[in-house]
C-alpha cells in the first residue's frame, strides 16, 4: 500500500467518524428536547382541588408530541366553569408553560417560560406579568400535586398554594 492510499483511508475513517460523531450529538440534543415535555406529562390526568366555596379541577391531555393543554375550571350544577385555558409547548429548544384566562389580558394568552424542568418539579416565569409572575407544580407523588402561584402584587409579595389530588387517569 502506497503513502496515497494510507492517507486516503486516514482521511475517510476521519470523516466517517466525524459523521458518528455529529449524529451521535443530534440524537442526544433531540431526545433532551423531547424530555422536557416527557418531563411534564405526569400532570395528564384530572386534578382536584376541595375548598371551603367548592371543588377546583384541573385536566391534562397530551395533544401532541411538543404540547400538553390544560384547563382549569369549577362544576356548580350542571354547568361547568372555565377559568383557564392553558397549553404547555416545547418551541425552539424552550418549554412554555401559556394560559388564556377569561376576562384577563383581553382575552389573550401570557407566556411563562420553564425555569425549572425535573421528573418532579416544573417552574415557569414571567417576571413582567402582573401577577403571578411565577407558576410552580411540585409532584408529591403519583396521585397529589401542589400547584403554586407567587410573586409581587401591588408591591407586596404573594403566594397561592394549591394542593391536588388526582382523581381521573
Amino acid at each position: 500500500m502506497t503513502i496515497i492510499q494510507s492517507d486516503k483511508i486516514m482521511k475517510t475513517g476521519a470523516k466517517f467518524f466525524i459523521a458518528v460523531v455529529s449524529l451521535a450529538i443530534l440524537y442526544a440534543w433531540t431526545i433532551k428536547q423531547a424530555n422536557d415535555i416527557q418531563k411534564a406529562e405526569w400532570l395528564i390526568g384530572t386534578w382536584e382541588n376541595k375548598t371551603q366555596k367548592g371543588s377546583i379541577y384541573e385536566t391534562w391531555t397530551k395533544t401532541g408530541n411538543n404540547e400538553l393543554s390544560g384547563k382549569s375550571y369549577s362544576i356548580k350544577g350542571k354547568d361547568t366553569i372555565v377559568f383557564e385555558n392553558i397549553r404547555l409547548v416545547q418551541e425552539n429548544k424552550k418549554l412554555f408553560y401559556i394560559p388564556t384566562v377569561k376576562n384577563q389580558n383581553d382575552g389573550l394568552p401570557v407566556l411563562f417560560a420553564a425555569k425549572t424542568i425535573s421528573e418532579n418539579q416544573l417552574v415557569f416565569e414571567n417576571p413582567e406579568h402582573d401577577f403571578p409572575q411565577i407558576i410552580a407544580y411540585t409532584k408529591i407523588n403519583s396521585d397529589s400535586l401542589i400547584a403554586e402561584i407567587s410573586g409581587t402584587k401591588n408591591g407586596q409579595k404573594r403566594k397561592q398554594t394549591f394542593l391536588m389530588k388526582r382523581v381521573k387517569r
